[in-house]
């Protein structure tokens, strides 16, 4: 699809997100809301080398969610791919669902890791990484992390690593919404400044509107076409609740299900 196209399409994934969460009622909607665009790019932009019919190609790209409480924007985006049917997007978190309510790589086909537990994402993707390099595949490996996720250790421990392996098949990409489950980033435990940060371990960096389908799909082209042996990192300014009127920008829905009524509202708004 092409940036327009791409546009009109986030509109039935934002839908399905939020359809899903309020069926289970529990998710998080704010956080697979502000990444859903990213998501889309990555899985209908023709950027991310996959086939549904052939799941676990060795060839194939590798993307990661290591945001993983983001599990219903990534469950969206592998359903309409194909990946699995998808009425099973209304199993969300229901008892004996392969969808739980953060990814797991051992009940479901196009999960490269299990997630949840934040900065382990970021460091599985390192790991496939580096094994990719060594055994000289040409696949690459794209990894979403969050700006609270940025708090942890162990993604500072990754970064390094990253750098220090030249692992230039491997893309970053920060959902920078500003806002975590307790209020904004900057009150709780201030990441900025991030692009400094990604610099400072030899990523080459670059800052794009995480909701602007053009400056998506120039920055993966930049990515896949640039192999200069550095890791490379891109800081997405998103929105938290994106394209909900009374979600957005409110910390209060990192992990709060829409009710009936909120759904209904919603759907308005995004042309149901």
């Amino acid at each position: 699809m092409n940036a327009k196209e791409l546009e009109e399409f986030s509109l039935t994934l934002r839908k399905a997100i939020l359809i899903s969460i309020n069926a289970a009622r529990s998710g998080h909607p704010g956080g697979s809301l502000s990444s859903i665009d990213i998501l889309n790019t990555l899985y209908f932009g023709n950027v991310l080398n996959i086939d549904p019919k052939n799941p676990n190609d060795e060839n194939r790209d590798r993307f990661v969610l290591s945001k993983g409480h983001a599990a219903p924007a990534l469950y969206t985006c592998l359903a309409y791919k194909g990946f699995f049917d998808k009425d099973l997007l209304y199993t969300l978190r229901k008892l004996g669902s392969p969808l739980q309510g953060h990814p797991d790589s051992k009940k479901l086909a196009g999960i490269e890791a299990s997630t949840g537990s934040l900065g382990h994402g970021i460091s599985s993707a390192v790991g496939m990484a580096l094994a990719l390099k060594l055994k000289k595949s040409t696949s690459n490996v794209y990894c979403l992390i969050g700006d609270g996720e940025m708090q942890e250790g162990l993604v500072y421990e990754a970064l390094m690593c990253a750098s220090h392996y030249h692992l230039d098949n491997l893309c970053v990409i920060l959902d920078f919404n500003g806002l975590q489950i307790d209020g904004a980033v900057s009150d709780v435990m201030n990441v900025k400044p991030v692009r400094e940060k990604f610099e400072a371990f030899s990523f080459l960096t670059h800052e794009v509107d995480g909701h602007n389908y053009e400056q998506l799909l120039n920055v993966f082209e930049n990515f896949k076409s640039t192999k200069k042996s550095q890791p490379f990192a891109v800081i997405a300014h998103t929105v938290k609740g994106k394209g909900v009127s009374f979600m957005e920008n409110k910390y209060e829905y990192h992990g709060k299900p829409p009710t009936d009524e909120e759904l209904s509202k919603a759907l308005a708004e995004l042309g149901a």
